[in-house]
């Protein structure tokens, strides 16, 4: 058995067996679902997996509708017919299964960088055209980011600070991804420019400051506003425009899913959060 969950614990799929495959995306749509560099798939038969919970549902294109735990933001497992997708970051225990490849690569965003030796596919394996990215809404300037269903949408004033990857457990199931990547800057500097009655949040209980923001009809992950330390938290994934910055560390390395390899990208590395 192979246990998986979103955040909060009120949605749990469990698989039966290894799932057949695991791929590494970055289209558009996962990165803002996500609010990751790259959201991580696995999938196999439908009869695979017992999902247990509900989930909101999205419909993100005409192929496919996502599914995400309205309470803490996290994206679930979903069944459609006879084959079960599900987001790979919310395992409870290693799936066994590793990666097998990059789709999508023409749309990953500027500031990352693929290092492995995985195989690289455009869009789909199999050819078939990507889905056209929706182009930002508000107009150029200063860096933009959007939710997936187009309610929310914000603006970068301000310098940032830092970006980090983060591989704790909670920004992995939170993100469902392999790790977060995260934006700071001092909170004056982010503006919402629509929706922010339309964000949802959600608070680990026994986190001093953890917290999820959310989209609540399309469960993007959206800009956190910190006013205790006077921060703004940007997941990247939900970015349109390069913020001119890249990752500069690793962080809580010592959770990093199993499934995962930090590529050698001459980054540092903590174990644990940032010294001091």
């Amino acid at each position: 058995m192979y246990r998986a969950s979103c955040l909060c614990g009120d949605i749990t799929w469990n698989f039966t067996r290894a799932p057949q495959f695991m791929v590494h995306c970055h289209c558009g749509r996962c990165r803002k679902m996500h609010g990751s560099a790259f959201a991580t798939y696995v999938g196999g038969p439908a009869q695979d997996v017992t999902i247990d919970g509900e989930a909101v549902r999205f419909k993100s294109s005409e192929a496919l509708e996502r599914a995400f735990c309205g309470r803490c933001g996290a994206v679930a497992a979903g069944v459609e017919g006879e084959r079960m997708l599900a987001p790979a970051g919310n395992f409870l225990e290693d799936p066994v299964t590793r990666p097998q490849a990059h789709i999508f690569v023409a749309s990953k965003p500027p500031w990352f960088e693929i290092l492995d030796t995985l195989p690289q596919h455009a869009a789909f394996p199999d050819d078939r055209a990507a889905l056209p990215d929706r182009p930002p809404l508000d107009p150029p300037g200063r860096p933009r980011g959007s939710c997936l269903c187009g309610n929310v949408a914000y603006v970068v004033d301000g310098p940032p600070i830092c970006a980090a990857n983060c591989h704790c457990g909670r920004c992995r199931r939170g993100r469902a991804a392999a790790h977060a990547s995260n934006l700071f800057l001092a909170a004056a500097g982010l503006r919402f420019t629509r929706g922010a009655d339309q964000l949802a949040a959600y608070k680990v209980p026994e986190a001093k400051s953890f917290t999820q923001v959310f989209c609540r009809i399309c469960g993007s992950k959206m800009p956190r506003l910190d006013p205790v330390r006077g921060i703004a938290v940007v997941p990247m994934g939900g970015l349109d425009d390069d913020p001119g910055i890249r990752p500069q560390v690793h962080i809580f390395t010592a959770d990093v899913a199993p499934w995962f390899e930090i590529p050698d990208d001459g980054l540092p590395r903590y174990a644990a959060s940032l010294p001091g």
